[in-house]
């Protein structure tokens, strides 16, 4: 593998763990948000990565991934008696999302510690890069 493929493999890696915490943030951000019906109500969001395949190679990985698209998450929502709420519905019930804020902020760890890696991986090519160029002096 070239050096080259490295740094795309890590702009990859780190282009799809921005993505993530995109949507770990969207996640956080609409927590405590409340609805009057299930089908209006925000539901937690999953990323789904797909590897990227070596277009001369069929069926072999290239190195890199990439978004492939975005789940919904199917984890049942919160309903909760609150008559007092002018968002309840007529049974005085009403309904939040299903963003489980310790699992977000647990994937909040892991993205930025994969990003963190992909930038690792890539400073330490750019340093081999740089130690074969002065071989040359």
């Amino acid at each position: 593998m070239s050096i080259f493929k490295i740094l795309d493999t890590a702009a990859t890696g780190m282009s799809a763990q921005n993505m993530r915490l995109n949507i770990v943030a969207s996640n956080m951000a609409n927590a405590d948000s409340v609805s009057s019906s299930i089908d209006e109500t925000y539901k937690a969001r999953r990323p789904v990565f797909k590897a990227l395949l070596d277009e001369v190679n069929p069926g072999v990985a290239s190195g890199g991934v990439r978004m492939a698209g975005v789940v919904e998450s199917k984890a049942p929502l919160v309903r909760e008696y609150a008559p007092e709420n002018p968002l309840a519905d007529k049974d005085g019930y009403i309904f939040r999302p299903n963003v489980n804020m310790v699992e977000e902020m647990a994937d909040m760890i892991s993205a930025s510690r994969s990003y963190q890696n992909n930038v690792e991986v890539a400073n330490t090519a750019k340093q081999l890069l740089l130690a074969t160029l002065k071989l040359g002096q």
